[in-house]
């Protein structure tokens, strides 16, 4: 079976055939040397799991303003491939639900799947069933939270899971029950946007309240300050950041106010259980439930709740997050624990560090996130790899010297300077092992040797990345690579 993130090396041909065939072979070079192949790989019309008018017109019209064949080619690959793989819309209960797979992995992560559909939120305006999706999504991760605030990722339905031994509350329903800060943020973070952009506030029920409360109420357990509160988690494994030590609660954490996350984005354990990047994350994501508690549900005394806890969090950060590193001034530590001890490295999953900007969390010309950035995007990162192939940044879960395009992506997302866009655009359109995807990571010598042939959310994200920078006037550099 295949599982979420392990060690699953795969190359050669034909590792995009799970979403479908191809024609038009174009031919190049890499970087790295040797021949690449980009090709059609969506599936047929008839094959896809959902079709919108919105996402096709915008196919057609960014494919004639590229003129490089194979950036044009995987752009059309890799921006539907949330629609035309994972998705599952159906009606319950009157009310749109949207079941989101990541790829080859078929369960739900609250994270992957608000990531999976975001880009598609700028179109859901002009096109109503799209707009029923993505609200479906709002609806299907309700739900889950009401299930299970701590869990990670989900089935679609009470079908088990190959976790279900792990030793914390399972439920038939959950794949897997590891407690990450950000898995409660992206929802909010989704929901607010999708209200923003169409105005639609179906989304908000009854439901939707009590899960907002839910949210709340787990973060403020897990700021630990009279308890380590109810979550544990173990699993049998070699795997030594598949667990938690300390019968299940982690690393000792101080209570000064910062939210404890057991595990990381990529469902690797926190060293020390702060992690800030997600920690930020929250202090976006609450001052968001307190403007919708306060536009949209009329709830102002949840606002207020939502409003200190964001003040209470960030004042923290402030405090034992913005530490001075030996080489680049004041940065973002990647983890604390409230006792003083910090770890300076980041991942590549977002949110990381480098991603800061993108979610909301930051400017980018802040002083402080622009030391953060010049140093993990360096060898004094511990997870920065640099190779013939390419230089990005990787993490533990993959290891050692495996750069994962996300990393390439969110720097190009985050970037102001011409040079760094085009190196990354240019580098992940070089680096697909001839697939004509994006993947989860890619050997730094050699982009042959990577990991997960079917990753929608590195998919969509690269299409969203080609799509902003066209938006932003950089079609030229797009087109002369």
């Amino acid at each position: 079976m295949v599982t979420r993130r392990n060690f699953i090396r795969r190359s050669g041909a034909g590792l995009a055939a799970i979403a479908m065939g191809s024609s038009s072979v174009l031919a190049g070079k890499t970087r790295a040397g040797g021949s690449f192949a980009a090709s059609n790989r969506r599936p047929e019309a008839s094959e896809r799991n959902f079709t919108s008018r919105a996402v096709e017109e915008t196919i057609r019209q960014t494919g004639k303003q590229l003129t490089d064949a194979k950036l044009s080619q995987m752009f059309e690959n890799c921006f539907p491939n949330t629609l035309d793989t994972t998705v599952h819309y159906r009606l319950q209960d009157g009310r749109p639900d949207t079941f989101v797979y990541t790829g080859d992995i078929h369960a739900m992560w609250l994270r992957d799947s608000a990531a999976q559909v975001w880009p598609y939120l700028k179109l859901a305006e002009k096109d109503e069933p799209l707009q029923k999706l993505i609200a479906g999504v709002v609806n299907r991760q309700t739900k889950c939270i009401l299930l299970d605030p701590y869990a990670n990722a989900f089935n679609d339905g009470p079908t088990g899971s190959e976790w279900k031994t792990d030793l914390t509350d399972m439920k038939p329903e959950l794949h897997e029950r590891k407690w990450e800060i950000d898995s409660l943020c992206y929802p909010v973070r989704l929901a607010w946007h999708y209200w923003k952009i169409t105005g639609d506030t179906s989304v908000f029920s009854e439901a939707w309240r009590k899960a907002a409360a839910l949210t709340l109420k787990t973060f403020r357990e897990q700021q630990r300050k009279e308890n380590p509160g109810p979550y544990r988690f173990q699993r049998k494994t070699e795997r030594q950041l598949d667990t938690l030590c300390n019968d299940g609660y982690g690393a000792p954490v101080k209570p000064v106010g910062l939210i404890a996350s057991s595990f990381r984005p990529s469902d690797d354990a926190t060293t020390l259980n702060f992690l800030i990047p997600s920690n930020l994350f929250a202090v976006t994501s609450l001052r968001q439930l307190a403007e919708i508690s306060t536009r949209v549900t009329n709830d102002s005394a949840f606002a207020s709740e939502c409003t200190a806890l964001a003040g209470e969090v960030q004042a923290a950060i402030d405090t034992y997050a913005v530490a001075d590193h030996l080489h680049y001034g004041k940065v973002y530590a990647f983890e604390v624990d409230g006792f003083g001890n910090r770890l300076f490295m980041d991942d590549a999953n977002v949110p990381s560090l480098l991603a800061l900007p993108y979610l909301g969390c930051t400017d980018h010309s802040d002083p402080v996130y622009r030391n953060t950035r010049a140093f993990i995007w360096s060898l004094d990162n511990p997870y920065f790899f640099t190779g013939r192939a390419a230089e990005g940044i990787g993490g533990p879960h993959i290891g050692f010297d495996m750069i994962w395009p996300m990393s390439l992506i969110m720097k190009a997302m985050t970037s102001l300077d011409e040079h760094e866009i085009r190196y990354c655009v240019k580098t992940l359109r070089d680096t697909d092992g001839g697939t004509g995807f994006m993947h989860e990571s890619f050997h730094k010598d050699n982009p042959a040797k990577f990991t997960r042939s079917w990753f929608a959310w590195a998919n969509t994200l690269f299409g969203e990345l080609i799509l902003k920078l066209i938006s932003e006037g950089h079609l030229k550099l797009l087109n002369n690579l």
